[in-house]
């Protein structure tokens, strides 16, 4: 009787909205993510392509990083140049070096590593020496006349202000991270020297230098206003957030924020980051401007731009470049089934979705946006990894056949740099909480300390392989709070379980379920999904199509074209899991069997993603 009590109680509480519960935790926020040092990844799949990451990271020579730092500031060096967009000669070099700072300060604020402890503290020490030799604040592995060439043509220079953020950011992460005091200083001083550039130009030079519509925009800007407006945060000083607003650009904020989709043409990566930089403006200072911009720019990527797994960028309408022949930019609004190139979906592009989308849910507990995140996590991110080698790609293209070029370790390519961030931050987005919640919204093999209330929470499974996931509560007294657990759309049926006592309820899919309850020490919970086949189309043609199993996004792994016949549910009444503990799956179809993986399981095998449908 007292068992059945407390069910229906459990029960009665789960029918609460979620957002009535949810209270403002900080400025906009009505949750916020747990920090990296309060969530551990556990052994399992993901935790493995973490130290596949990390391993790469601990293997790069410091002395060959800073060398071209050193030698723009006029200091010796006898270390080897590094390669690719790394070399003496790219324009880009020191890029690679703000990426590396900003991962191994992710690593060190959860795992407190020395050796990456000592390395990060090294590195800083001889970037402040090339600060100061250089005299004036500036602090690149390239030239100041760079950034004169940028104002006075507006071209000859390849992208200063999106290599000088990105140095500015791993300075920032090495302060708020891993709590190195001189890189503060640092990034402070580079900051100022910013701020007296500016300060030297009329409205209308401004105006050219940072107006980005070409196709693949030398002058792209990086997230400048993005690390200006988080610098903010921490200085208060307002001419950081006057600066950082400078680098809002009204031709491409106010559109947005009018719900006027203007992507087409645009490179991806150079403007999606300015609209993370816009959430963080909102963040700060709640003009309803940049809330809309974010809100609108999110809708429209996604169900007008984005492909079937998240990512998105392709071939640009007007092809002007070489590049912007098959990559890099976006196209016209809807139009995606004539787009899949060899080129297709950056991986940069991917890891700022990811940034700008578990923003929203933070702003909002919309679960829209915890379904995009974990199917972006799952079927872009963990796919851009080799998961044998730790290499990675540039693109993740989806068409058929397709393979993965994987990016060589001499490359130091942007995406080399924005992959090694995502998996040094792979506990990211897995759990969210306000004073008195807890949101889970990935199923990753984790530990999550909430200090404020003496909890520990111990995720165990080893999913998306294994349907089961379990939960254990620690706590040295019992704690009342409520538990909102994910339901992935695809989850039309999930049994949960309480201490080994069956919860009688149906989970709505694409919704959360909450269970309000004084949690004790070793209370346990476990939910069994129950996966499904189905099948997501392009938004222009209903017979180019793609295969889910769950969560997973399902490659053929074949050579040829995938050209299929039949129905949608034909398709799907022929699929067959062939092993399931290696998700490995088959379809018949017009006389031809095809074996599907997972997208994120593909390594040199050819394979398509997306089929095309053809009954004539």
């Amino acid at each position: 009787m007292m068992k059945r009590t407390i069910l229906c109680l459990i029960l009665v509480l789960i029918t609460v909205p979620v957002w009535l519960v949810a209270q403002e935790v900080i400025g906009v926020e009505k949750v916020i993510p747990f920090s990296s040092s309060e969530v551990t990844l556990l052994p399992s799949w993901i935790k493995h392509r973490e130290e596949l990451n990390t391993t790469y990271l601990q293997s790069l020579d410091p002395d060959r990083l800073l060398h071209n730092f050193r030698v723009n500031a006029g200091l010796p060096s006898s270390a080897r140049p590094l390669e690719g967009w790394e070399a003496p000669h790219i324009g880009l070099r020191g890029h690679f070096v703000g990426h590396y700072l900003s991962a191994i300060s992710c690593l060190i604020e959860r795992y407190h590593d020395a050796r990456l402890v000592n390395t990060l503290n090294y590195m800083v020490e001889e970037l402040y020496k090339c600060q100061q030799a250089l005299g004036n604040g500036y602090l690149s592995a390239f030239p100041e006349k760079d950034f004169e060439t940028l104002e006075t043509k507006c071209s000859g220079v390849w992208a200063p202000y999106y290599t000088y953020h990105k140095i500015m950011q791993g300075l920032l992460d090495a302060y708020t991270r891993a709590g190195n005091k001189i890189a503060y200083e640092m990034v402070v001083r580079m900051a100022d020297y910013v701020d007296r550039r500016m300060s030297r130009l009329d409205s209308q030079t401004i105006e050219r230098i940072l107006y980005s519509v070409g196709a693949n925009p030398s002058n792209e800007a990086g997230a400048m206003n993005e690390v200006l407006y988080k610098l903010y945060k921490v200085s208060r000083n307002p001419r950081h957030l006057a600066l950082a607003k400078l680098f809002d650009r009204n031709w491409f904020l106010l559109p947005l924020s009018q719900n006027k989709d203007i992507l087409s043409g645009l490179h991806a990566n150079t403007h999606l980051v300015l609209v993370n930089g816009f959430a963080q403006g909102y963040s700060i200072t709640k003009e309803p401007t940049y809330r809309d911009a974010a809100i609108n720019f999110w809708d429209m990527l996604i169900h007008k731009h984005a492909y079937v797994n998240g990512s998105s960028s392709g071939p640009r309408p007007n092809v002007v470049t070489r590049t912007s022949l098959s990559a890099e930019h976006w196209g016209v609004p809807g139009h995606l089934s004539n787009t899949l190139t060899k080129e297709i979906a950056e991986s940069c592009v991917s890891h700022n979705t990811q940034k700008l989308t578990s923003t929203l849910f933070s702003w909002t507990l919309d679960p829209q946006y915890t379904e995009v995140y974990m199917n972006t996590f799952y079927n872009s991110i963990m796919a851009l990894q080799n998961g044998r080698t730790g290499a990675c790609v540039y693109h993740l293209p989806l068409g058929s056949p397709r393979e993965k070029l994987w990016l060589k370790e001499n490359d130091f390519r942007c995406c080399n740099g924005s992959t090694l961030e995502a998996f040094a931050s792979l506990n990211n987005g897995i759990y969210y909480h306000n004073d008195s919640s807890l949101w889970v919204n990935l199923y990753v093999s984790s530990e999550v300390e909430w200090e404020k209330k003496g909890i520990c929470i111990r995720q165990s499974g080893d999913f998306p392989k294994n349907d089961t996931v379990c939960f254990s509560v620690s706590t040295s007294r019992p704690t009342e709070f409520q538990l909102n657990l994910f339901i992935p759309s695809w989850a039309e049926h999930v049994d949960m379980l309480i201490n080994g006592e069956k919860l009688p309820l149906k989970a709505l899919p694409g919704t959360y379920v909450n269970i309000h309850r004084t949690w004790k020490s070793e209370d346990t919970l476990r939910l069994i999904f129950h996966p499904r086949f189905y099948i997501k189309t392009m938004p222009d043609d209903e017979n180019v199509i793609a295969i889910f199993y769950g969560s997973s996004l399902l490659a053929f792994e074949d050579d040829s074209e995938v050209v299929l016949k039949g129905s949608h549910q034909d398709i799907i009444n022929n699929l067959r899991i062939e092993k399931e503990d290696e998700l490995c799956f088959s379809l018949y179809n017009h006389a031809h069997t095809y074996t599907l993986r997972p997208l994120y399981n593909i390594e040199n095998q050819k394979y398509g993603v997306y089929a095309t449908i053809r009954d004539f």
